[in-house]
């Protein structure tokens, strides 16, 4: 199976940015997309983005678009995100999952991360 452990979570001031990283091990196959998806308190889950294997293909959720960047590393098996003009509302719980498909959804990922929580302030 596939482990994946975020990091680079907290609390931070509306305006400002953080950046997360998902380092992923185990069973990994060249044909998996690398994502994020987020659970505020309350509400459904949320995607957020995704990444190709190759990182020639993005997708972003319209709430994140020109602020967020999603990135993969040199060997393919550690995703970023930079979030840049951070809102009170991008308050969530933010997960690191894997699909063997290329997705858009908060449904239908094959693994998930522990989670990490991010708090935008004000």
């Amino acid at each position: 199976q596939v482990q994946l452990v975020e990091s680079g979570g907290g609390l931070v001031q509306a305006g400002g940015s953080l950046r997360l990283s998902c380092a992923a091990s185990g069973r990994i196959f060249r044909t998996y997309t690398m994502g994020w998806l987020r659970q505020a308190p309350g509400k459904e889950r949320e995607f957020v983005t995704a990444i190709t294997w190759s990182g020639g293909s993005t997708y972003y959720a319209d709430s994140v678009k020109g602020r967020f960047t999603i990135s993969r590393g040199n060997d393919k098996n550690t995703v970023y995100l930079q979030m840049n003009s951070l809102k009170p509302e991008d308050t969530a719980v933010y997960y690191c999952v894997v699909s063997f498909t290329i997705t858009v959804e908060p449904t239908g990922w094959d693994y998930w991360g522990q989670g990490t929580q991010v708090t935008v302030s004000s």
